[in-house]
């Protein structure tokens, strides 16, 4: 070793005089506490938990002692102790899409209120991924899930991938399920909207979905094709866009609907996303919305509403989605039951959001 520079052990002695290693302050435990405050390990517990049977001036005094000793509780104790790790997986397929982050934060501000931590999974619309973080959540032992499925698929997947641990779906629910969910009413948000292009005058009313058979599309399709039906309307598969082979957005689509000569004078467009895509492709075919296409989106996402977009749309309570969501997890976790009137399984009103893009239709002058 060499002479000039010894190698000192640091010696630093907390308030009781005991010696730390390494120039750290020991870490205090709830015995250290209950000395201090001269009381029992069980009393400091229940103080610390805010449970009943210490009272005020108790309570008050182990806070303090608890504060200036710098108490961190142990989550891992604890959560042996409770067998709750106050956390919950929030598990999304795409949070590039304005529509879920505002989902995510309904999820995350009524979980905060709980207490509870949430961890994000972003599946990017991956069945593989979905399903492992979905293992991986439950491996955790988090005390619950929240889910927005981008299949309809078979409740055995979700069983087999999470276990006993409560499960909540948002947005989508598979069919005939009998876990809680929260989602919109999507057939009827469809009809909702394809019926106010019919109310415009549009005479032909289609249809563009982001995905072929997905679990959005198939009941938002079903509820346009009703509207048309109830309407007297003949349904029409070529105004009915749906992503061919190297089709990846909206855009494309309504450029090959144009190019065929089968573009409708109106389009719902299966969310608002598809929306803005199926307007930028037919404004570069030299279309104008609304006066020579009127369009129509769902779920109002915030740029739905800037005034120079003014995108019509159904609007789709976001927030709500996710603080019922995690309701409907706390109910499960505590093994609670819903109120008398409640249930587990909610479907949400969609509400009509009239704007610019579905101007009432004009006498129909040739396309350029």
């Amino acid at each position: 070793m060499n002479r000039q520079f010894p190698l000192w052990r640091a010696r630093i002695c907390d308030k009781s005089g005991r010696d730390t290693p390494g120039g750290g302050m020991a870490s205090k435990t709830i015995k250290d506490i209950a000395r201090a405050a001269n009381v029992s390990y069980s009393t400091v517990s229940r103080a610390l938990n805010r449970k009943e049977g210490v009272g005020a001036a108790t309570r008050e005094r182990i806070f303090v002692i608890a504060k200036e000793f710098g108490y961190t509780p142990n989550a891992i104790a604890q959560g042996l102790v409770t067998q709750r790790t106050k956390t919950i997986g929030l598990v999304l397929p795409d949070v590039t899409n304005p529509f879920f982050p505002e989902v995510a934060a309904g999820v995350e501000l009524a979980a905060d209120e709980l207490g509870l931590s949430v961890f994000l999974c972003n599946t990017n619309w991956d069945k593989e991924k979905e399903e492992r973080y979905l293992r991986l959540l439950a491996q955790r032992r988090v005390d619950g899930i929240i889910v927005s499925l981008i299949a309809d698929e078979p409740e055995e997947l979700v069983r087999d991938a999470v276990g006993d641990t409560p499960v909540v779906y948002v947005n989508h629910a598979p069919l005939r399920t009998e876990r809680p969910f929260v989602a919109i009413d999507e057939d009827r948000g469809s009809y909702m909207a394809t019926r106010h292009l019919i109310d415009q005058g549009y005479d032909t009313v289609g249809f563009i979905g982001a995905e072929a058979g997905g679990i959005t599309s198939i009941p938002r399709l079903h509820g346009y094709r009703r509207a048309i039906e109830d309407a007297g309307i003949q349904y029409d598969e070529r105004y009915v866009g749906l992503p061919r082979a190297g089709e990846s957005s909206g855009s494309d689509i309504i450029m090959r609907m144009i190019s065929e000569g089968c573009c409708p004078r109106a389009l719902f467009a299966q969310n608002d996303v598809t929306a803005f895509s199926v307007m930028q492709g037919a404004q570069a075919c030299g279309l104008r919305v609304p006066e020579d296409l009127a369009v129509i989106g769902f779920d109002d996402i915030p740029t739905a509403g800037f005034e120079a977009v003014g995108l019509s749309t159904i609007r789709q309570p976001k927030r709500e989605l996710g603080r019922l969501s995690v309701e409907l997890l706390r109910r499960q976790i505590e093994s609670s039951l819903p109120e008398e009137g409640d249930s587990n399984q909610i479907l949400l009103e969609p509400e009509l959001v009239i704007r610019r893009t579905s101007g009432a239709a004009r006498p129909q002058e040739p396309r350029r």
